[in-house]
């Protein structure tokens, strides 16, 4: 699963596949359409560019497809916060997650994990980050 593009209309059909697990396509427009306004055919075809892009296995059940997840959730996700993350200056990395860790609900357990993460880190990191901007492009 390196180097796996979602686009943000994919990701609304990969929530879908991998809380069910296996689901027909008629499921995945029943469960989408509505909230989206988005037409059958829409549904349909981004169904088929995450078969084709290696992140959903279908197979025929009689006249319907049913679609089951071949990359896993979470590191999907992961994949796709690291590669975001690497295309921003690690100077503003910092700020970037601590404005995530600031507007998004977390659990007690979650606070409590990124705590003891950070005060690893902490005995490891530099006093400041060198600039990876690209030449001539800089801000910092």
């Amino acid at each position: 699963m390196n180097g796996l593009e979602i686009t943000p209309a994919e990701w609304q059909v990969m929530r879908i596949v991998w809380s069910k697990q296996a689901v027909t396509s008629t499921e995945v427009i029943r469960l989408l359409a509505p909230s989206t306004g988005w037409k059958e055919a829409t549904i349909k075809t981004l169904l088929r560019r995450l078969v084709a892009k290696g992140a959903l296995a279908t197979e025929r059940d009689g006249r319907a497809f049913i679609y089951r997840p071949l990359v896993a959730e979470q590191a999907t996700i992961d994949q796709a916060l690291t590669g975001l993350l690497a295309e921003i200056c690690q100077r503003h990395v910092g700020a970037a997650l601590l404005h995530a860790i600031e507007t998004v609900p977390l659990s007690q357990t979650d606070i409590a994990n990124l705590q003891a993460s950070l005060e690893r880190k902490m005995t490891t990191a530099p006093a400041k980050l060198p600039c990876n901007c690209l030449p001539m492009a800089c801000h910092c």
